[in-house]
């Protein structure tokens, strides 16, 4: 299995859901289209409609509640473009602000919906930082 071998690091320390639709997305476009960056892109696209990332690894998403969470995701031929870094750009600001609280962002309860979302942008890659250099 060839996904097995590309785990992320941040799948890698993800629930065992999360690395089985990232592994069969990127084995299926492997077969499609070939081993690359297109077959990367293919995985994460799928993993986003149904797990957002938290801090240094991924979670399904609240509710059971499914698809894309940003345009990118929504469309995985297209090359480019903004992401939101495995953040749901639909979510709602109390979701965002529960995370911001899990994540420790301070001033969190002085921010609109908006700035959340940044704030857990922001979160999400100084933890994957610290992960990796661990």
């Amino acid at each position: 299995m060839p996904g097995r071998k590309e785990l992320p690091a941040t799948l890698e320390r993800s629930p065992a859901g999360a690395q089985r639709t990232w592994i069969k997305a990127h084995d299926n476009a492997v077969r499609e289209y070939g081993e690359g960056q297109r077959a990367h892109r293919v995985a994460y696209g799928a993993l986003k409609h149904t797990h957002e990332k938290v801090g240094d690894h991924w979670e399904r998403k609240e509710h059971g509640r499914k698809g894309p969470s940003d345009p990118r995701s929504a469309r995985p031929r297209q090359v480019g473009g903004p992401s939101a870094g495995g953040v749901d750009e639909h979510d709602t600001k109390a979701h965002l602000y529960r995370l911001a609280r899990r994540l420790d962002v301070p001033g969190r309860s002085r921010m609109n919906r908006a700035e959340l979302l940044d704030a857990v942008r922001s979160a999400n890659r100084r933890a994957t930082r610290r992960a990796r250099s661990r």
